[in-house]
C-alpha cells in the first residue's frame, strides 16, 4: 500500500510537470501584454527554465542522496507553489524570469530524487516505472489545454489555471510527509578491501567487472542526450514540415502532432509493460533508434497524407520513453549513488533543450526545414553507435542467472 501511495504522489506530480513545461508557451499572449514585452522574450523564459535545471544539477543529484528522496520531492512541490503563485502576478519581465529559473531548479531537484525514488520503491520493475513518467507527463500536456479553452471561454482571470496547479502540488507535498520511503541507496554497501569485491545490491544482478563513469557512464549521459533531441525536434518541427515543404493545411499538419503523441503515449504503456519481463532497456535504446531513422527517411520522401499518419504514428512510438530508459540504465551501473548518477543524465537532457532548438533554427533560417530532419537522422544514427556499445559494455558487466551477488575484479 505505501508503494502505491508513494507511487500515486509521484506521477501526480509528472503529470503537474507536463502541465508546466507547456503553461508559458501556451499562455504567451497573456504574458506578452502583462509583462510589456513580446513574444521572442517570452520564449527566452522557457529558455530560463532549462537555465535553472542547470544551475540546480550541480547539487540537487548530491542532495538527493544525502538528504533523501522525500524532503527532495517535498522541496520541489513547495518550489512549483511559489513559481504558479507568482507568475500570474509578476509585475515586470526580470521578476518573471527569475521565478523561471526558480522552476528550472526545481525541475531539476525533482527528477533527481523522483526517479531514484521509483527506482527504490519498485526494485523488481524499475525500468517499468521510471517510462510510466513519460505516460503521466503526456496526461498533463493533455489536460493543460482544456483546462485554458475552460477559462478562456469563460472570459476567467488566465492565473486560475496557475491556481489550481499550485494547490495541487501544495496538497502532494502534504501527503509526501506521511509517507515512509526507502533508504536512499538502499541495497548498496561500501566494498571490503579484497581481492574480490562483494556487494549486495539486488537479486539476479551481477557486476562482472566495476563500471567506470568515464566509460559506462558517459555513453549513459550521451545517450540521454540524443534521446531528448530525438523526440524534441520532431515536436518542434513537424507541423512546420508537414505546412511549408509536403503543402499540408495547418489543420492537418497539427493532426500529425496528435498522432505522434498518441504512438508516444501507445509506446510508454507497451514498455511498461514488457520492460524487465521480456526484454531489458538496453534492447529498446537499439531498437527504437533504428526505427526512427526508418520512419525519418521515409519522411523525406512520401508525401501522402495517409502514410504520414502512419510514420508521426511511428516516430511517437519510437522516440518516446527512450530518456527514462537511460536514467534506468544509469541507475543501474552507478546503484551507490543514484541520485548523482541521474544528475548527469538530466543534465544532458538540459543541454539539449537549450541547445537544439538553437541548432534547429540556424538550419531552417538558413537552409531549408528538410535539413532539420536530415540533422536528426544523424541523431538517431548516434544514439544506435551508442546503445550498441552500451549493451556490449552490459553484457560484460551484469550476468542476470547469479546468485545475486555483485562481482568485480580490481582494476
Amino acid at each position: 500500500m505505501q508503494q502505491v501511495r508513494i507511487g500515486t504522489s509521484i506521477y501526480l506530480n509528472y503529470i503537474l510537470l507536463g502541465m508546466i513545461n507547456l503553461i508559458i508557451a501556451l499562455h504567451m499572449s497573456f504574458l506578452t501584454e502583462q509583462l510589456n514585452t513580446d513574444a521572442a522574450a517570452i520564449s527566452a523564459l522557457i529558455s530560463a527554465i532549462g537555465i535553472g535545471k542547470l544551475i540546480a544539477l550541480s547539487f540537487a543529484g548530491k542532495l538527493s542522496d544525502s538528504l533523501g528522496r522525500r524532503p527532495m520531492i517535498i522541496t520541489a512541490c513547495l518550489i512549483y507553489v511559489i513559481f504558479l503563485c507568482a507568475i500570474p502576478f509578476a509585475p515586470t519581465y526580470t521578476i518573471a524570469f527569475m521565478f523561471a529559473l526558480l522552476a528550472g531548479m526545481g525541475n531539476s531537484i525533482l527528477d533527481t530524487s523522483s526517479y531514484p525514488a521509483l527506482i527504490e520503491v519498485f526494485k523488481n520493475r524499475s525500468s517499468s516505472a521510471t517510462v510510466l513518467v513519460k505516460a503521466f507527463m503526456s496526461v498533463g500536456s493533455t489536460i493543460l489545454p482544456l483546462m485554458i479553452t475552460f477559462f478562456m471561454a469563460r472570459d476567467m482571470f488566465y492565473g486560475y489555471t496557475f491556481f489550481i496547479m499550485a494547490a495541487v502540488f501544495l496538497f502532494n507535498a502534504i501527503h509526501l510527509m506521511s509517507l515512509k520511503f526507502p533508504e536512499a541507496n538502499e541495497g548498496y554497501l561500501p566494498p571490503k578491501k579484497s581481492t574480490h569485491r562483494q556487494v549486495k545490491l539486488k537479486p539476479k544482478t551481477v557486476f562482472m567487472e566495476k563500471p567506470k563513469f568515464l566509460r559506462e557512464g558517459i555513453t549513459v549521459i550521451a545517450i540521454g542526450f540524443t534521446s531528448v533531441g530525438l523526440f524534441l525536434i520532431i515536436q518542434t518541427w513537424l507541423a512546420t514540415y508537414a505546412e511549408t515543404i509536403i503543402g499540408l493545411t495547418e489543420s492537418e499538419a497539427i493532426n500529425l502532432l496528435s498522432i505522434y503523441s498518441l504512438g508516444g503515449f501507445v509506446t510508454v504503456i507497451i514498455l511498461a509493460t514488457l520492460l524487465d519481463r521480456v526484454f531489458k532497456p538496453v534492447t529498446v535504446l537499439i531498437i527504437y533508434p533504428v526505427i526512427a531513422i526508418l520512419s525519418l527517411t521515409s519522411l523525406l520522401v512520401v508525401e501522402n497524407y495517409i502514410i504520414l499518419l502512419i510514420i508521426a504514428f511511428m516516430l511517437g512510438l519510437s522516440t518516446s520513453g527512450l530518456f527514462q530508459l537511460a536514467v534506468t540504465l544509469m541507475a543501474q551501473f552507478f546503484p551507490e549513488k543514484k541520485g548523482t548518477s541521474t544528475a548527469f543524465v538530466t543534465l544532458s537532457s538540459s543541454i539539449a533543450f537549450i541547445t537544439l532548438p538553437y541548432i534547429t533554427g540556424l538550419l531552417n533560417r538558413h537552409i531549408t526545414v528538410s535539413s532539420i530532419f536530415i540533422f536528426e537522422i544523424m541523431i538517431a544514427i548516434i544514439a544506435v553507435t551508442l546503445a550498441v556499445f552500451i549493451s556490449y559494455r552490459y553484457r560484460k558487466i551484469f550476468n542476470s542467472r547469479s546468485s545475486g551477488k555483485i562481482l568485480w575484479r580490481n582494476p
